[in-house]
């Protein structure tokens, strides 16, 4: 059937989702009460226009910042680094970072042709500046891109390119999880689990 198999061609082109459960989708909205299917079409039509990019952090909110930007209790002496919008998502569900964020959009990747200038690189060069004069300059910018090729090399340009400006610049320890056996670990996360180890 046509309409299925256009729904499910779509459904495939979102992340995570193969040909099987973007085939469950469809025929599950086939057996939902209408009203359903109806709000749902509504709420997808209605994303992009609601949601947008914080004009500061490149986050994404409703209002014209975000609700991290325009909390006047975050402190502003220290901004995170990370590369997309939903990495903010899960950084404030830990509860243990009360800065700023600042998000790259990507990450750097020569072979796919994403250099510097595809990145928000230079409006956080922008931000740190800006702030300088302030009561309250940054003082921290902590990377957080994800421990893989492309994000040590992010962290590092970053760390190269900061070396001119003012601040202290930090990566997220990585290493072994909490609950983690050390039979399972890889090299390289024993090897990063070694170089930032800590005091008891």
């Amino acid at each position: 059937m046509k309409a299925i198999e256009d729904l499910v061609s779509l459904l495939t082109r979102l992340p995570g989702l193969g040909r099987k459960s973007a085939l469950r989708i469809a025929y599950s909205l086939l057996k939902s009460d209408i009203s359903f299917s109806e709000a749902l079409a509504e709420r997808i039509r209605t994303l992009r226009a609601t949601i947008h990019f914080c004009p500061e952090c490149g986050s994404y909110c409703e209002s014209e910042l975000c609700q991290v930007c325009s909390d006047a209790a975050r402190d502003r002496s220290i901004v995170c680094v990370v590369e997309q919008p939903q990495d903010v998502i899960t950084i404030e569900a830990s509860k243990e970072f009360r800065g700023l964020y600042h998000v790259l959009g990507g990450l750097l990747s020569p072979l796919e042709g994403v250099g510097p200038d595809h990145l928000n690189i230079g409006k956080l060069i922008q931000r740190i500046q800006k702030s300088l004069p302030t009561s309250v300059p940054i003082q921290e910018v902590v990377i957080a891109t994800n421990p893989t090729i492309e994000g040590d090399t992010t962290a590092l340009y970053l760390k190269k390119l900061l070396e001119k400006e003012p601040v202290r610049v930090t990566r997220l320890a990585t290493g072994i999880p909490v609950g983690g056996d050390l039979e399972y670990a890889d090299r390289l996360t024993l090897a990063r689990s070694f170089r930032g180890r800590s005091s008891l």
